[in-house]
């Protein structure tokens, strides 16, 4: 059995290898998906965010829940840009078949989108929550 940790490894490098493929997103983007993003990064940008990872495991199955946040970033001037950043992520995530080393990803799901100003006043910040479950092979 594989620990629940390394199922959240394997579902961010493919949720990351997922965004930067996405067609749609990229044109929004121009792939700036970041895990963390670098000093002075250009907006508008994408990062991996929160993740609570949950082991579900019996005496004869090894699985987790992942409850995962990603995050958008825009200062376009208002929340519109934002709210297609956070449109584009559920589109390229929800239901997608993401191949996990290690691990089988039974479903992912958007749960919730949302987006707020930031403290700065300047910058719109969207908040895209999925739920994923997984199983060890």
């Amino acid at each position: 059995m594989s620990a629940p940790a390394s199922a959240a490894l394997a579902l961010r490098k493919a949720i990351h290898q997922r965004l930067a493929a996405d067609t749609a997103l990229g044109a929004l983007v121009a792939g700036a998906i970041h895990d963390v993003p670098p000093a002075g990064v250009p907006f508008p940008y994408v990062t991996l965010g929160e993740a609570v990872v949950s082991d579900w495991s019996t005496a004869t199955e090894a699985g987790s829940e992942q409850a995962l946040t990603l995050h958008v970033f825009s200062r376009q001037g208002g929340r519109a840009e934002a709210m297609a950043l956070c449109a584009a992520v559920q589109e390229a995530l929800h239901e997608a078949p993401l191949a996990l080393d290690g691990h089988r990803l039974a479903n992912l799901r958007a749960t919730t989108a949302e987006v707020r100003r930031d403290g700065d006043g300047r910058t719109f910040h969207g908040f895209v929550r999925f739920r994923a479950v997984t199983e060890a092979l």
